[in-house]
């Protein structure tokens, strides 16, 4: 991030809009991930099964993703 008076080099810009490209990706995961309640707010039942749940939500949004 550049300071108020000193501006970025091209080869820094570059690696920030390359990074910011990335997390917009992911952010929209997650996004996409937590219309499902379970994993939009905080887990209340045993982290056994936490692994599990989360893995079959990713697997039904990883099904969704083919179909497009």
């Amino acid at each position: 991030k550049a300071k108020k008076r000193c501006k970025l080099d091209s080869e820094l810009k570059i690696y920030n809009q390359e990074i910011n490209k990335r997390r917009m990706g992911i952010e929209h995961v997650f996004g996409s991930l937590k219309t499902f309640k379970i994993l939009a707010e905080r887990y209340r039942n045993r982290g056994k099964r936490l692994s599990l749940r989360f893995n079959l939500i990713a697997g039904i949004y990883n099904l969704e993703l083919s179909k497009k």
